[in-house]
């Protein structure tokens, strides 16, 4: 049930963390891959060894809030492989960080451009491609997930306005797809991780203190391992999930329910 073997899925800000995990894990699912991130050496290391693992990916670098590359993704995977059954929108950045009265407008741009309005170019142009891929032949109308955060969603944290903005609008717009493209079989989730271990994380909580005090706002008193987040994100884009849509799945480890 969650096998992923023949269907061809893209990944955006696969180059590290949660999108590289997820990467390796697809492929040992069967997925055929496209990889995009801002960073071309890494996705070209990590297409390296998911080849020599036995895995399929290709990869195409850009910048998800530049439309071209939204068109050019998709594009490139009914290139490579005929079509497109499913895409895990993860790329995103935290930003500028800080009270909104000192937030530039570039800054809260930035922030939007990337997590938001990219989840709206992936949508756009993505959802063609895995509406016909499901006519020529697929039995549902395929799988889109984007990432997002409990951060806005579930909780407030001071100087995270924009990202918390950002994070908050995929969860609605994730809810309107579903909505919209349910009747042709496309199902939409977005999912909520907690504190995760990866270079974003240590970006934000720049030393041992900070990353202890992150780690004790979960329930389960620690952050996640990209690898956890990485088999939500398997379940939501493969048959396991073949009921659910328009979700904002949390894999947070308690962090929305911990008060203690």
């Amino acid at each position: 049930m969650h096998s992923l073997t023949g269907k061809t899925i893209i990944i955006t800000g696969a180059s590290s963390g949660i999108g590289a995990a997820a990467a390796k894990r697809f492929a040992r699912a069967g997925a055929q891959l496209v990889l995009s991130s801002r960073r071309e050496e890494p996705l070209a290391e990590l297409s390296r060894a998911i080849e020599a693992g036995g895995g399929t990916a290709r990869y195409l670098p850009g910048d998800v809030s530049d439309e071209t590359c939204a068109a050019e993704l998709v594009a490139f995977a009914c290139l490579e492989f005929g079509g497109l059954d499913g895409a895990f929108n993860n790329a995103g950045t935290l930003g500028t960080l800080g009270p909104v009265t000192d937030l530039a407008l570039t800054d809260w741009n930035e922030a939007l451009g990337v997590n938001l309005t990219g989840a709206f170019l992936a949508a756009k142009h993505q959802i063609p491609a895995l509406l016909e891929s499901a006519k020529d032949g697929g039995n549902t109308g395929g799988s889109l997930l984007f990432t997002s955060s409990f951060v806005g969603n579930t909780a407030g944290m001071p100087g995270t306005a924009a990202y918390a903005a950002a994070k908050a609008g995929i969860a609605g717009l994730t809810r309107s797809l579903a909505a919209e493209y349910g009747p042709q079989g496309l199902r939409v989730n977005a999912l909520l991780p907690g504190g995760t271990d990866t270079p974003m994380a240590h970006a934000m909580n720049d030393t041992e203190e900070a990353m202890n005090f992150v780690r004790g706002l979960h329930g389960l008193k620690r952050i996640a391992r990209p690898e956890e987040i990485a088999e939500a994100a398997l379940f939501l884009l493969s048959p396991a999930s073949s009921f659910v849509t328009g979700t904002a799945m949390l894999a947070d480890g308690g962090v929305s329910i911990q008060r203690t």
